[in-house]
């Protein structure tokens, strides 16, 4: 096991996403090439750094050259997968919103990954805005106002409103909240 480098991550992503534009399996390509199945598991997973002799090799079996895997634009659109490090961190001190796909072109889809740590609000001013949104909560509690009503959900609750009514959420619990909230449109 090396330490993974920015070019790892690179290889891996390219790899992964190659494969599955061409709908192969981990197996079903080192059937092809040779390579063991475990192997390709291992580069994609970043455990290991290919040579550039395995890595001919695999790419042999899509089949395409070194040169076109290491330049084809690599965009979000091209895997139904987004990696937990490849998650946006878009919240502020306190509040950590990861972004699923925030680089995907054209999303419909706002989806987060929401953590509020205690005492922590989505700000002062209560926010607005066209479309509709809805969560579920993971761990903790939440207290969400929506219009001039408020209400303190846990674990397994969930809501969805229409988002322009104005709301707020805060985490009045002494634990951390996790939410994963899904918004259409997408407001960032």
């Amino acid at each position: 096991m090396s330490n993974s480098s920015p070019h790892d991550a690179m290889v891996a992503r390219r790899l992964r996403v190659v494969r599955q534009s061409k709908g192969l399996s981990q197996r079903e390509l080192a059937r092809r090439t040779g390579v063991g199945s475990g192997t390709i598991s291992q580069i994609e997973s970043m455990a290991t750094q290919p040579s550039v002799s395995v890595l001919k090799k695999i790419l042999d079996g899509i089949p395409m050259d070194l040169a076109t895997f290491f330049s084809f634009e690599l965009s979000a659109a091209d895997t139904p997968i987004v990696r937990k490090s490849d998650l946006v961190d878009i919240g502020a001190p306190g509040l950590k919103y990861l972004l699923v796909a925030a680089s995907r072109p054209n999303r419909k889809l706002q989806m987060l990954h929401e953590f509020y740590q205690p005492g922590r609000d989505s700000g002062r001013r209560a926010l607005s805005h066209e479309g509709e949104e809805c969560a579920i909560i993971v761990s903790g509690k939440l207290e969400l106002t929506v219009g001039d009503e408020t209400f303190t959900l846990h674990q397994g609750d969930a809501y969805y409103f229409n988002s322009s009514t104005p709301h707020r959420f805060r985490n009045p619990g002494p634990e951390v909240c996790e939410i994963v909230s899904a918004c259409t449109p997408p407001t960032f």
